[in-house]
């Protein structure tokens, strides 16, 4: 069972790679120009995720507002991508974050509009963001039909794989039993099928997901709307017990890269970028990325192969990112001119380019053929994808459940059926 065709638009879904910090960051990003008055402010500031050293596609897309605009100063406060959940509330809530910060629709994590909107901290938008909602995607925007986030493009959560690497290994593996298997091949000549970010919690949280899209999702897309009616649990599911239990089967397979338990986002990077590691479990807006790093490599957005027979072959792809003012902002004019230029179609399908995303609108004359999207394009197009399941989660301590727990499978500490009752008793708190 697959979705009904949704072309024309896609449901919004959580932050391509979900962030989960152990470390509490007091407010170190003060508002760019919080002294001056919101009438005649020309300067403002903007937080955002990062990963690595490759330029943010926000701050790219603000630079060029810059260049538009050179009367205006934007500053920039980039945050690592592990500890930006906490760091963004931290400031939030002591009222010195930047006046613009880069949120997630829904309420699975920490840094999702529904709560932050529900606490104040964010200020609502006016019609030209509500113009820009995926269809299906109003409520994970804000309540009683007001928007706390503008959405900036349609992000694919697959795998990103270099293409010559998958190559030169002959070809990428058709079904999950043939991914066994040339994971054990490339294992023996010093590769490895993946690149694994083992002590990052939101890759090893995004990789289960992505082993749950196909086990999960593909055959019952309204499984999260059923666990919100405990109608099922997380634990009581074959399918999610099959998505952690894969996760073993990977590491004694040789999946991952050496190290892995270990390793952090820079592990996956170098590894693909080398093409010691042919893919990850990443957003595939990194395929760009990569792509830039690695002069001379082709990468590409693939999905996770689904097991032999089962015909479920799935990708999560939703509106992932937005843009959102500070409701504490001392420069609330110019951060909302700013939105009104970015949500101008020039400049949607600007960002689109430079992140490497799917436009957010426009979607149905998209050409899928000979670019990244061209192994995933008859999926999207078939209505087969979904939104990531977090977005749907009731707050961030279930995906906190399942990132954690997965490292404790990688490291042996934890069991499958340990993580998901975790992750049900995460869901009522």
């Amino acid at each position: 069972m697959t979705q009904h065709r949704r072309y024309s638009g896609l449901k919004a879904g959580a932050l391509a790679v979900p962030t989960i910090a152990a470390l509490v960051l007091t407010g170190c990003s003060a508002s760019t120009g919080s002294n001056a008055s919101s009438g005649g402010s020309k300067e403002f500031s903007l937080s955002f995720a990062t990963s690595n050293t490759i330029e943010s596609p926000f701050q790219v897309l603000a630079e060029k507002y810059m260049e538009a605009h050179p009367d205006v100063k934007v500053t920039f406060n980039p945050q690592p991508n592990d500890s930006y959940d906490q760091t963004l509330r931290t400031q939030l809530q002591a009222g010195n974050a930047s006046d613009i910060v880069v949120t997630s629709p829904g309420s699975g994590q920490g840094r999702s509009i529904l709560p932050l909107a529900e606490a104040g901290f964010l200020e609502p938008l006016d019609d030209s963001a509500k113009e820009l909602l995926p269809e299906g995607s109003a409520s994970s925007f804000g309540p009683e039909g007001k928007v706390f986030g503008q959405a900036t493009a349609i992000t694919v959560s697959a795998l990103v794989a270099n293409e010559a690497a998958v190559k030169e290994a002959g070809e990428f593996p058709a079904d999950f039993a043939a991914l066994e298997q040339q994971c054990k091949a490339l294992e023996s000549s010093g590769k490895s099928l993946f690149a694994l970010a083992g002590a990052a919690p939101p890759n090893t949280g995004l990789t289960a997901m992505s082993l749950a899209a196909s086990r999960v999702y593909a055959e019952d897309p309204r499984w999260n709307d059923k666990r919100a009616a405990n109608e099922v649990t997380f634990a009581g599911s074959d399918g999610w017990k099959s998505a952690l239990e894969a996760v073993n089967t990977l590491k004694d397979a040789g999946c991952f890269q050496k190290g892995a338990a270990g390793a952090g986002f820079d592990a996956i990077t170098k590894g693909l970028a080398s093409g010691t590691s042919l893919a990850g479990f990443i957003p595939a807006t990194s395929w760009k990325q990569l792509q830039s790093a690695a002069a001379g490599s082709e990468f590409g957005v693939r999905a996770l192969p689904a097991e032999k027979g089962s015909g479920s072959d799935y990708v999560y792809a939703s509106a992932n990112y937005a843009f959102s003012i500070n409701a504490a902002s001392k420069n609330k004019d110019a951060a909302k001119a700013f939105l009104a230029w970015a949500a101008e179609p020039e400049q949607t399908k600007a960002f689109a380019e430079i992140d490497g995303a799917l436009p957010v609108s426009g979607l149905d004359s998209y050409d899928f053929d000979g670019g990244a999207y061209k192994n995933v394009g008859d999926l999207i197009k078939d209505g087969k994808y979904g939104p990531l399941p977090n977005i749907q989660w009731p707050n961030s301590a279930v995906y906190d459940a399942l990132a954690t727990g997965v490292q404790g499978i990688i490291t042996g500490q934890k069991s499958p059926d340990q993580v998901l009752q975790a992750m049900d008793a995460a869901w009522g708190q």
